[in-house]
């Protein structure tokens, strides 16, 4: 049984996403994803002025003459939504953390999908696949992802990207879009990112708090990491100290926005304390005009 306050926080979530998505989203997610993939619907004889891309070489070497694959154009979409819930997650400054803007956004991308008339999927990570929920169609499917998402217990604590990508890649057959929840703290993903993402339309929701960036000017603290409860003493009064920790986390945001850019993933970088509509409907209208 699922207890009555999950149930209830899962009612508050779909009320408040499906307010967020009728009154703020209204048409942004249909015209950035309207099924514009493609799937095979036959072959047939090569005629001048096809494209030879799409030569189908089985058929060709079989019958002896060229075919060509012709396609439709889809009707709905697959979205997928991998979320990362490693122990760095339970973090944030203000009202919120981090995981738990992570979930109302895999709620509003969801509410939005199956508006839209689409596929949802989901995939829990840690250090390892905890969940994965085959997509389908339907309100009573989205609302089984977002209890998936507020009733689990992780087992893993430590965060691994390459893993759920790698996972993906195997079980997602069909071209789809995937939306990676996550704070990207992480190492050894590229591979497993770029591989993807020749497949797939992937997009990284990057979610960060203003206080991992900046340390407070309080003296000596210790920082302890929430994945590996390594602990270090640090000097927090300290300017050169202080400067050196912003630059460093500085650092590797711009890293991973390189790594992004090279292997043609989009990015919504959402802090945590602030609203997170606003990043979700830029991104989708700068979309709109790349399209």
């Amino acid at each position: 049984m699922i207890p009555k306050e999950i149930l209830d926080k899962v009612r508050l979530i779909e009320i408040r996403t499906r307010n967020m998505m009728n009154n703020l989203f209204a048409g942004e997610y249909h015209s950035v994803f309207k099924g514009r993939g493609m799937e095979f619907a036959e072959a047939r004889e090569y005629q001048p002025g096809d494209d030879v891309r799409h030569i189908d070489w089985n058929v060709t070497a079989r019958v002896g003459s060229p075919f060509i694959k012709v396609f439709d154009e889809e009707r709905e979409m697959t979205v997928m939504l991998l979320v990362d819930v490693s122990a760095s997650g339970a973090f944030g400054s203000q009202q919120q953390m981090k995981g738990e803007v992570g979930v109302e956004v895999s709620a509003l991308l969801a509410f939005s999908a199956i508006q839209n008339n689409d596929r949802v999927g989901l995939l829990i990570f840690t250090d390892e696949v905890e969940v994965f929920v085959p997509p389908k169609k339907g309100r009573k499917h989205v609302l089984r992802v977002i209890r998936e998402l507020l009733y689990f217990q992780p087992q893993g604590r430590r965060t691994s990207i390459a893993v759920a990508l790698e996972y993906l890649g195997r079980v997602l057959h069909r071209r789809s879009v995937v939306f990676v929840v996550s704070d990207f703290q992480d190492k050894g993903y590229e591979t497993a990112l770029r591989h993807l993402s020749r497949r797939h339309d992937l997009i990284a929701v990057s979610l960060s708090d203003p206080r991992e960036w900046r340390l407070p000017d309080v003296g000596f603290i210790n920082l302890q990491d929430a994945e590996t409860g390594e602990q270090v003493l640090v000097d927090s009064g300290h300017q050169g100290v202080r400067e050196f920790y912003a630059a460093e986390q500085a650092a590797a945001v711009e890293r991973r926005g390189v790594l992004f850019r090279k292997t043609g993933v989009d990015e919504i970088a959402i802090d945590a304390t602030k609203p997170y509509v606003d990043p979700l409907i830029h991104f989708f209208r700068a979309r709109m005009k790349r399209h």
